[in-house]
């Protein structure tokens, strides 16, 4: 079990695969990219696959996130996913991508075991999505959705960031296009994750934001505590339901309490925040020939310090060096 000093239960493993990507949002990373990690560094198939199956089979683990930077770059992907899908007990799996590619791997992935995925989308208009991503992919990821809602990788959500002066006006468009489509659409505040260091809470678009857009179109219920867990995102019933629009507020409205997530970077590091300024170095006593159970009793000391929160309103918040791309998000 991996249990913290606030009796927190991590039981979803957030992997991270690259920190390779092949869009530059504006929000993540600068025009030019950032330095990759190097081969070597990496974890490899057989790693990643080691440490899934620790966290299953020792430690509770029920849930396993694959992400990136872009995991759609990673070769071994699909074969990745079959391997874990073997584990006993077997993992609840999903996978937070950009859906450039995911129109020709759906299908397989979906084949291999994978349960769904979680795209990112973050306005209807390829104008403003070339302006966001610098990159002229729209209709790649439009129909890589639409390829991961035919494979059965459902329920397909969307994740969707609202910058100012971009595409702060489309939240409406995005849950009309969202409902009639057959996705779940979750909105995520901008975070303090960027290569950059350029975020600003001021000017940020906000939860309240978003849901006051929403309601000039929309009858928003509330679903409740008692329904959201330990999940992210606080979720709406839309027009009296049964479809749900979702804002993951992790800037205005944390949700630290509740957190159950454990982090596993591409590097092999352990982190047991996005926000985290400390990671565990599991690669280390992989690559030493340490035994699984050495492995595992690092991987609970690490999540026995995980902190209160994420420290977003303490006025001496620092952002974590690494970004986005190479944390997993």
């Amino acid at each position: 079990m991996l249990i913290d000093t606030y009796g927190r239960v991590a039981t979803d493993l957030r992997v991270s695969l690259t920190d390779r990507c092949n869009l530059r949002c504006t929000y993540c990373m600068p025009e030019e990219g950032l330095q990759w990690l190097a081969k070597p560094d990496l974890l490899t198939d057989d790693e990643i696959v080691r440490l899934i199956r620790i966290a299953v089979t020792d430690l509770g683990v029920t849930e396993v996130r694959f992400t990136g930077g872009e995991p759609l770059l990673r070769p071994g992907l699909v074969s990745i996913v079959e391997r874990c899908a073997a584990l006993t007990p077997r993992p609840e799996m999903s996978l937070t991508t950009n859906g450039i590619g995911l129109e020709r791997t759906a299908a397989a992935l979906r084949d291999a075991g994978l349960d769904r995925v979680n795209v990112s989308l973050d306005t209807l208009r390829p104008d403003v999505f070339q302006t966001m991503t610098r990159r002229k992919r729209h209709g790649d990821v439009m129909r890589g959705l639409a390829a991961a809602h035919s494979a059965g990788l459902t329920p397909v959500k969307v994740n969707a960031v609202l910058m100012p002066g971009l595409n702060d006006d489309e939240a409406p468009d995005l849950l009309a296009w969202a409902l009639d489509s057959g996705y779940e659409l979750r909105f995520i505040e901008q975070m303090p994750l960027d290569a950059q260091h350029g975020w600003q809470r001021e000017g940020m678009i906000t939860a309240g934001d978003i849901l006051e857009s929403l309601r000039t179109r929309f009858t928003l219920t509330a679903e409740g505590e008692d329904e959201r867990g330990s999940a992210p995102a606080e979720r709406w019933l839309v027009d009296g339901g049964p479809a749900r629009v979702g804002v993951i507020a992790s800037v205005t409205r944390p949700f630290c309490r509740a957190c159950d997530r454990t982090r596993l970077t591409a590097d092999g590091q352990v982190r047991t925040c996005l926000f985290a300024r400390e990671e565990s170095d599991l690669r280390g006593a992989l690559r030493s020939g340490a035994p699984d159970e050495e492995v595992a009793r690092l991987w609970r000391q690490a999540m026995w310090g995980k902190k209160a929160g994420s420290g977003l309103d303490d006025p001496s918040f620092l952002q974590p060096d690494r970004p986005m791309s190479a944390i997993g998000g």
